[in-house]
């Protein structure tokens, strides 16, 4: 099977004027045009293509890497408003069409918005959406607290920065968990930190208690071999000032200060902290 908006790997069947003639084991065959055609092949060699319908709306394979896929979400500039709709760039000599209707505020050519992509079942063409709510559920959850999660943010709330968990469910990361600077449209790894009665995602960016000692020990081992081995921080350092050198909490600092000085990698002083020679 050709599965469009997705990528496939295929194999030449057969080598024409317009291009290359490529198949699955299905007996279903798809054109890859010239301007696609590696320099050198050969008859059953297979091929990595991406499927799309082009402008003429025929199925085309080609070599060019879109910024999205079928079902994946991503940040994207909207290229052109016409009367039937909106066209972003995704990488591809065809601009991926978001229909007036699956448009969550009117977008606006310049503008960068976050969207997921399907396949209209009516044309059969990839369309994008930012209404990305609706293609999240959180009815049956496939994470539990403490797993390691892929994070997309999403968009702000008063309580903090939405975002979307795996693809899938719709996460919260809440204002005082936000240590760095984030965006809509950045994909980050997180955890989650609470699953609630209702299925709600409580999203952390950093480990949760004593999984979060380690990671945020490296981060602080980093920064003292970056500046000779000395620090000027102490546990009377202010939690902003820990927050914009080490984009950690005071709390999370504190523990893996703990733990660096318990394994003698560090020696505490008044006047900061000090890497010990022998590491």
């Amino acid at each position: 099977m050709i599965n469009i908006g997705e990528y496939n790997t295929l194999t030449i069947l057969r080598d024409t004027d317009p291009g290359l003639f490529l198949g699955d084991n299905e007996d279903n065959e798809v054109l890859l045009p010239n301007r696609y055609v590696p320099q050198e092949f050969h008859i059953g060699d297979e091929l990595e293509v991406f499927v799309y319908l082009d402008n003429e709306e025929r199925l085309v394979a080609v070599t060019d890497k879109p910024y999205i896929k079928k079902g994946d979400f991503a940040l994207l500039r909207c290229n052109q408003v016409t009367k039937f709709g909106a066209f972003l760039d995704w990488g591809m000599v065809k601009e991926l069409f978001c229909p007036f209707k699956e448009q969550a505020f009117k977008m606006k050519k310049g503008g960068w918005y976050l969207v997921h992509c399907y396949l209209d079942e009516e044309s059969n063409r990839l369309v994008a959406s930012s209404k990305t709510n609706r293609f999240l559920d959180n009815k049956e959850l496939t994470v539990q607290k403490f797993d390691e999660v892929d994070v997309i943010v999403s968009h702000p709330s008063e309580i903090g920065m939405n975002v979307i968990v795996n693809k899938k469910h719709l996460g919260l990361i809440f204002t005082d968990d936000i240590f760095k600077d984030i965006s809509i449209g950045d994909k980050l790894k997180g955890i989650v930190k609470k699953v609630r009665h209702d299925n709600k995602l409580d999203i952390a960016l950093g480990q949760i208690g004593y999984r979060n000692i380690e990671p945020n020990a490296e981060v602080v081992l980093r920064e003292l071999e970056d500046n000779s081995g000395y620090l000027q921080v102490t546990d009377k350092s202010s939690p902003e000032e820990i927050k914009d050198i080490f984009q950690m909490s005071k709390k999370s600092f504190k523990k893996a200060v703990g733990s660096l000085y318990k394994q003698r990698i560090i020696t505490i002083k008044e006047d900061g902290i000090y890497l010990n020679k022998n590491n």
